[in-house]
């Protein structure tokens, strides 16, 4: 069966083309997708936005109904990276409704991914490094709350710490919480998530590898997981200019290989979020974003 896949084009927010933050990934990411033969009319699908009942089961009430009204104050925004006007608010509630619908897609086919998603810097009260909501947290409490699942596994393989995710995540103990990232990168003041691998500057294929194959037994033994949400940030590649882990394109694909295979061998969903990638050369980097669907379409 062909890879279920959410997109949504205003996942793209119209930003300058040399803005720190690429948004034109996402139109791109979608070109290379095709390109490949991977988006498959009938199993692509399009969210819609998050409503706000869902958002406040992870971000303050208050912080919602800024994000939606555009009022988000000047301080936040400076936190986000970027002012919050009608298309970042959103582009916000799409890419958590793409999330949430993903999930679900999911459950049904045992793997889809969304192609945005991963904003694991937004916290409880506000939003922070180019997050604005946390797509995985708020979906990880709305499958809780709906009793689709009971126990969610969150693998956050992105090169920065998913300080947002634990904020968020940490007081609930149906949600496990583990982040493998640069240790000597952002956020500075990190926030524990349940298990935290934090890596040294230059650490490349094999011993990123090595360390991950490692884990995900442990992670596996300790407990019956419903759903795997896993975020696949590109940012560890050598040539992204915001991480220093130094994977390759090989690497990239392995670790996708390794994560998916190791989880839906035992049967668990697994519902796969691009995160983070910054390189100024956008089309290399939706390249990059590519293999997480290339490699989950072989497990679909």
């Amino acid at each position: 069966m062909p890879l279920q896949i959410v997109h949504h084009p205003d996942y793209d927010a119209g930003f300058a083309v040399n803005h720190r933050f690429p948004m034109s990934k996402y139109k791109l990411l979608m070109e290379a997708l095709r390109a490949r033969g991977l988006a498959a009319p009938a199993a692509l699908h399009t969210p819609a936005p998050a409503p706000a009942s869902w958002l406040k089961l992870g971000h303050a009430a208050d912080y919602v109904d800024q994000v939606i009204a555009c009022t988000v104050p000047e301080k936040i925004e400076r936190e986000i990276g970027f002012p919050v006007g009608p298309r970042v608010s959103l582009r916000a509630q799409l890419a958590t409704g793409g999330t949430i619908l993903a999930a679900r897609l999911a459950f049904q086919h045992g793997i889809a991914c969304n192609t945005a998603g991963g904003s694991h810097h937004a916290r409880h009260e506000q939003g922070a490094g180019f997050c604005t909501f946390n797509d995985v947290a708020v979906a990880s409490l709305v499958l809780l709350a709906e009793g689709a699942a009971a126990n969610i596994l969150v693998v956050d393989l992105d090169v920065h710490q998913g300080d947002g995710t634990a904020d968020i995540l940490r007081p609930n103990p149906h949600v496990f919480t583990f982040s493998m990232h640069g240790d000597r990168n952002y956020p500075v003041r990190k926030i524990a998530s349940d298990l935290d691998i934090a890596l040294p500057d230059g650490t490349g294929d094999a011993a990123y590898l090595e360390r991950l194959e490692e884990i995900l037994p442990q992670l596996s033994g300790r407990a019956h997981w419903d759903m795997v949400f896993y975020n696949a940030g590109v940012d560890v590649h050598a040539e992204d200019r915001l991480g220093r882990l130094s994977l390759s394109n090989d690497g990239l694909q392995a670790r996708d290989e390794t994560v998916i295979r190791h989880f839906r061998a035992q049967g668990i969903p697994v519902c796969g979020v691009i995160g983070g990638g910054y390189s100024t050369d956008v089309a290399a980097l939706a390249a990059r974003h590519a293999i997480l669907f290339e490699v989950a379409s072989r497990h679909a």
